[in-house]
């Protein structure tokens, strides 16, 4: 074995003996790799190419150095004089026609001008045509928090947790941002015994989304955090307001509450609030308390066209926010109207909203339509608790496929118009996006 090593020491740089295991003696290996050494040094330095090939007798990988053959490439002007001497280079020959299945009627060609299939018939030309392209940046992620260390499932909403505000939360984020989703928006599930008829721990500057805001921004300084503002998961009576005791919602009384609340997210971090509540006059007043405060880069995504929909069902459950008594009928809007939202459009537009929402998204792709259309700000749309139930059960019981059904909703949310979409598929579907299974 030394004279084997001390062999393949002594050759030239441009020459290797791997050696194997020798099915003859050290002895007879050691011979043949100083032979080769020996007697591969008379070859010149115009060695331009080593086979390695195996020597089945003596075991051992051998180096055979050969002098190349150099075929000389023809110039551009041969090449060019061949093909016009009407001699051109061999190329494969004309691929053969598809045969149609048997008994295929034999017609004529319809005499059309134009034929869309034409663009897509190939991936790569479906690939260049798509107009609508998806991305994790487009998504804001929904994340549902509450006092507790420990992370708690969501019966109507599988695969969703009320998530402990420290690890839980920090947790979520981290997966999130791995797959390029790097905005939030914080949705808090307060204790029962700090709820009241007004609200008022909505303000509070050591509540739960505060406390929330000031760790997310202490982990993650470039984190786009956006918040929900409105009286609902603090009001011992479920609803957007504060509550006259005739069942009236309260509107100037309610929206003071509520520039207090974005006030208090605004100083613990938050880049964006959301004022969810519906009522009157609530962007401008906001706009003005912000702005008074020296928050005057603080956006606004103002939840414009928000229905009084029927697919908000899980998302209370989530937050235990439902109404005490009646509905949300008053404040929220009329799921059969559309003109509607072009009047809380202008409105919430002309009071300083820096980005409009559309809530539900896939029943109102219309409406999105409707404000991307007559607007130039931002449209975001909310793909609300209830579709996200309605695609999990229906992909649990076998009868969508979960992926292509979750992309394909997502696409045509942002195709109708929105720019970014808040769902609850938002790490499911950036996984999708990046590749991964």
């Amino acid at each position: 074995m030394a004279a084997t090593t001390a062999a393949m020491l002594a050759l030239p740089p441009h020459i290797c003996i791997i050696p194997t295991v020798s099915r003859t003696s050290p002895a007879a290996a050691s011979s043949y790799c100083s032979l080769s050494s020996s007697s591969l040094g008379s070859f010149s330095s115009s060695v331009a190419a080593v086979r390695l090939t195996h020597r089945r007798r003596l075991g051992v990988v051998r180096a055979i150095a050969e002098p190349s053959v150099v075929t000389k490439a023809p110039t551009i002007e041969e090449s060019e004089a061949a093909v016009v001497a009407g001699n051109p280079p061999a190329a494969p020959p004309v691929p053969a026609k598809a045969s149609p299945p048997p008994h295929t009627p034999v017609v004529s060609p319809l005499e059309l001008v134009h034929r869309p299939r034409r663009n897509r018939k190939s991936p790569a030309l479906r690939d260049a045509f798509q107009e609508t392209i998806l991305s994790p940046a487009n998504f804001i992620l929904p994340l549902f928090i509450h006092e507790g260390e420990e992370n708690s499932p969501i019966g109507a909403m599988p695969g969703c947790y009320r998530l402990g505000w420290r690890h839980g939360l920090i947790n979520e984020v981290y997966k999130a941002r791995d797959v390029g989703v790097n905005s939030v928006v914080l949705f808090p599930k307060v204790p029962n015994a700090l709820k009241s008829a007004t609200g008022d721990e909505a303000f509070n500057p050591n509540g739960l989304v505060p406390r929330a805001i000031r760790l997310l921004k202490d982990k993650f300084p470039d984190l786009a955090i956006y918040t929900d503002v409105a009286l609902d998961p603090y009001s011992s009576d479920g609803h957007d307001g504060i509550v006259r005791e005739d069942g009236v919602i309260m509107n100037d009384e309610t929206v003071h509450q509520l520039c207090k609340q974005a006030i208090s997210q605004a100083q613990a971090g938050a880049d964006v609030v959301s004022p969810s509540d519906m009522m009157d006059g609530r962007v401008g007043a906001i706009r003005k308390a912000l702005d008074s405060e020296g928050f005057t880069d603080v956006s606004i995504m103002a939840y414009t066209a928000k229905y009084a929909s029927a697919f908000y069902g899980p998302f209370r459950d989530a937050l235990e926010s439902n109404p005490r008594f009646g509905d949300k009928k008053t404040y929220q809007m009329n799921p059969g109207n559309y003109k509607e939202a072009l009047l809380e459009s202008r409105a919430d537009e002309s009071e300083g909203a820096d980005i409009l929402m559309v809530k539900p998204a896939l029943p109102y792709l219309d409406v999105i339509r409707l404000l991307r259309d007559n607007s130039a700000l931002p449209i975001s749309a909310y793909q609300v608790s209830g579709e996200y139930s309605m695609i999990k059960a229906a992909a649990a019981a076998g009868m969508l496929d979960e992926k292509k059904s979750v992309l394909e909703s997502l696409l045509c949310i942002k195709r109708a118009g929105a720019n970014v979409i808040l769902t609850y598929f938002a790490l499911e579907a950036a996984r999708w996006l990046c590749g991964e299974p």
